[in-house]
């Protein structure tokens, strides 16, 4: 297909699919003449995972790492995975303390080697900013905090797509940056559940039909 049909199949403007192209996100297309190119599926189904980084709000350089491990993956999912998260997640700061954030990651499993330094980094952010503010998070909350991430990752987990290197990164760098919005509402709502459930709350009635 010529890029003008490509654009209308992936419902990307041909200027931005050009731009893709410079940035070497996109591979060219097989040339016909010197100004005319034509694509096939794997264009189209390069360009549908490169729309759904960026559109998620991947930045180009962190595509660009997603797409040179799609072009070169490591032997391993596992390895891939972790190119995937890496991804979406700022650089590991070298200095930061650890030491809490591995204790906590021993409750899930956890060991050296396992898990990239950013994640790990990740968990020690947070904690420092638990610890600055001056909050403590009694044990119970922290081992049901431990115990339902444990829950929720062994089943995304499992569910992670096989049939293809780009279905699995697409999975993970979407579901890293679309659905910890949606679980963060989610707690929310359970919340203020629970809180009505223990202090009592108003429960409107729906109107009957008339």
């Amino acid at each position: 297909m010529r890029i003008s049909e490509l654009s209308t199949q992936t419902e990307v403007p041909v200027a931005t699919i050009k731009y893709y192209l410079r940035e070497g996100l996109l591979p060219e297309g097989e040339r016909t003449s010197p100004t005319q190119a034509t694509y096939g599926s794997e264009h189209e189904q390069r360009l549908r995972v490169i729309r759904a980084l960026i559109g998620a709000g991947v930045t180009v350089a962190e595509t660009r790492k997603v797409l040179d491990a799609l072009d070169d993956p490591p032997a391993s999912p596992h390895d891939l995975l972790g190119a995937a998260h890496a991804a979406v997640m700022p650089p590991a700061d070298g200095q930061i303390d650890t030491v809490d954030a591995e204790r906590l990651a021993r409750d899930l499993g956890w060991q050296p080697g396992l898990c990239d330094e950013q994640v790990l980094a990740g968990v020690a952010r947070a904690l420092q900013g638990v610890e600055r503010a001056g909050f403590r998070i009694p044990d119970a909350v922290m081992a049901a905090y431990l115990e339902s991430v444990r829950t929720l990752a062994q089943a995304e987990i499992a569910n992670v797509p096989t049939e293809s290197p780009e279905a699995a990164v697409r999975y993970v760098v979407l579901g890293s940056v679309l659905i910890e919005p949606l679980l963060l509402a989610l707690r929310r709502v359970a919340e203020q559940v629970a809180s009505a459930e223990r202090f009592g709350g108003t429960v409107v009635e729906p109107e009957s039909a008339p």
